[in-house]
């Protein structure tokens, strides 16, 4: 059933108003690990005893003497419910604050939109190019300077979006929030994007969250990083977890040189399988399906820390802002802060075919987008039923021109393409790596869990064809034929598949009972696949790499790096080693061999 986080009445601050929408449930404040070979949909690291705050009445014991407080936070915070909860608790114990709201700096709407204009791809529905400015360009500077303490205040507060820009000595205190809870809460229509009156439909706030929002923010919160005093989780907004700055600084840099597992979160789709709902039972049940699982995009999950049980999730991009040298090693001159490799499950178990697709070339969603690398994309295949295929390449015969023709006419009249006569299929096979490149026309078949192993890009898909059918909303879903034949290769066709667009496997490296095999990608791709199969355990270098990985096969294994920390990852859990963790073992813990997949960026990519 959905979730009842809702907006408080203003006279006995009880729920009234749902601020969000979906059926998952917000991370809980407190957790306990999942038993051996049980998908665990809450990870989290752990930082010792005693370092996680819970609740408005011990966060107010914390900035209660601060004299001036300053509250900054992302956008999608409940801002007027955290302002209220927090001044009845300060009340409680004693404490009259004075508040002040940055936004009352703000530029008026029509001049902030004016600013962001360029960035939001005038009619496109999807995509604009990401923001270049700051987030200062959304204030008036004078009327910003003129906010200042009342100095006949016990405690002064300043709060909102930038407030750190007002300059108020005193304690800082960062409010963070996960981004699929802020997607959540823009479907329920209870944020807004920045400087922004009214919240806007979910899809066009997306895009203005991702072009615009995101970046300026992003940019905002690795420059206050260091000097955060206290950090808030507030996607439980009746009950935000909360540590020092300190703690979060430590956490962070132990993190970096050992270990991380971001917090995955799932998503229904117009041709979702059952595979995932089958396999991690913890997930709701009233839903039509799930096609995704965002085990591993950066851009948009979290990650969390555990102390005795308690639970505080922050951002990723707060790792990489702190430690992405530690985190990427040799290739952080190349990526700086941003993460390059992406994992995530796409499930048509009983579902339907993606879309017929193909992602941007280089030189394209360079100019187009302002993204500094492209989509390039591999599919393993985890498992697949019988008959299951993969659309890869075009035939031997394609005609592009009828082929055109024949898309726009089904996009205007719904009327179905024969894609088999146009398209290549492959049969699946578990343990199959299909090389996607740029500008390749692909789609998953019916029957398939694919891992996508991807650069980090994850929104820039041009869809040709699909199917004929409708969204969860009923809708018929965008086509962008225009944009993917500016980006398709032709030539990828027919014999050419089999022998250069499917990963050949090679045993590079044995033991009594382990193996290493490389599953060779395309020589456009950056980065690279190994699968580490053992029966007991098996050691490996990092080699100056970061090393995503995910538990292909076998029930769970344990992971134990040369910084001497222990975590057991189960099946289809993605865990990533830093490259500054030198070395780490892993060592199998159930009845039958572990295969591990590992992607890691090329050393003549970085």
């Amino acid at each position: 059933m959905p979730t009842t986080t809702t907006a408080p009445s203003r006279e006995s601050n009880v729920p009234t108003t749902p601020i969000r929408k979906t059926t998952q449930l917000p991370a809980p404040a407190t957790h306990a690990a999942t038993p051996p070979g049980v998908y665990d949909i809450y990870p989290a690291f752990p930082i010792g005893e005693g370092r996680i705050g819970l609740g408005f009445e011990s966060l107010a014991r914390r900035v209660a003497d601060a004299g001036c407080l300053t509250v900054d936070g992302y956008v999608g915070v409940a801002w007027e419910y955290f302002r209220e909860r927090l001044d009845v608790a300060l009340r409680d114990i004693g404490v009259e604050a004075a508040w002040t709201g940055v936004n009352s700096a703000l530029l008026p709407e029509r001049e902030i939109d004016a600013i962001i204009a360029p960035f939001l791809g005038g009619d496109d529905p999807l995509w604009g190019t990401r923001f270049t400015g700051d987030l200062a360009d959304f204030f008036d500077t004078d009327h910003l300077a003129a906010l200042r303490p009342d100095p006949a205040s016990r405690l002064n507060i300043i709060h909102g979006h930038g407030a750190a820009l007002a300059g108020w000595d005193g304690h800082l205190l960062y409010l963070d929030i996960p981004k699929n809870e802020i997607q959540f809460r823009a479907r329920a229509g209870s944020v807004r994007n920045l400087g922004a009156r009214l919240p806007a439909p979910p899809k066009e706030m997306y895009k203005r969250f991702y072009f615009v929002d995101w970046p300026a923010l992003n940019a905002h919160k690795a420059r206050l990083l260091g000097r955060i005093d206290t950090i808030a989780d507030e996607q439980r907004a009746e009950e935000p977890a909360w540590m020092s700055g300190d703690d979060l600084r430590d956490a962070l840099a132990a993190m970096s040189r050992n270990y991380f597992r971001v917090r995955p979160w799932f998503e229904p789709g117009p041709w979702g399988g059952h595979w995932i709902r089958e396999h991690i039972p913890s997930l709701p049940g009233d839903v039509p399906n799930y096609a995704w699982s965002f085990e591993l995009i950066v851009p948009e999950n979290g990650l969390a820390f555990r102390s005795g049980g308690r639970l505080l999730e922050v951002s990723f991009d707060l790792l990489m802002f702190s430690h992405g040298r530690d985190v990427l090693g040799d290739c952080a001159d190349r990526f700086g802060a941003e993460f390059p490799i992406r994992f995530d499950f796409l499930d048509t178990f009983s579902g339907g075919n993606l879309s017929v697709q193909c992602h941007p070339r280089p030189e394209y969603i360079r100019e187009h987008f302002g993204e500094s690398f492209t989509q390039d994309e591999t599919y393993y295949i985890l498992d697949c039923a019988p008959e299951a295929r993969v659309y890869l390449g075009f035939r031997e015969d394609i005609d592009s021109a009828r082929f055109r023709e024949e898309l726009e006419r089904s996009g205007r009249d719904g009327t179905p393409v024969d894609i088999d006569g146009y398209i290549n299929s492959e049969p699946a096979h578990r343990g199959d790596l299909f090389l996607i490149p740029n500008g390749t026309v692909h789609c998953s078949g019916i029957g398939n869990l694919v891992l996508e192993i991807s650069a980090t890009p994850y929104i820039f898909t041009f869809k040709m064809y699909d199917w004929v059918r409708r969204d969860l909303e009923g809708n018929l879903r965008p086509l962008n034929i225009a944009r993917a034949w500016e980006n398709l290769y032709f030539d990828r066709k027919g014999a050419r598949i089999g022998a250069e667009f499917i990963s050949r496997p090679e045993v590079i490296a044995e033991g009594d009972d382990w193996r290493i095999v490389h599953l060779p990608t395309h020589a456009g791709h950056f980065y690279d696949v190994h699968r580490l199969e053992f029966a007991s355990r098996i050691e490996i270098a990092t080699d100056g790499g970061c090393h995503v990985m995910n538990l292909v096969e076998g029930e769970s294994i344990v992971l134990e790096t040369d910084g001497g920390m222990r975590a057991r990852f189960n099946f289809a859990e993605t865990f990533v080693v830093p490259a500054a963790a030198g070395g780490y073992r892993l060592i199998n813990e159930g009845s039958i061999p572990a295969k591990v997949v590992k992607a890691f960026v090329k050393k003549d990519a970085c």
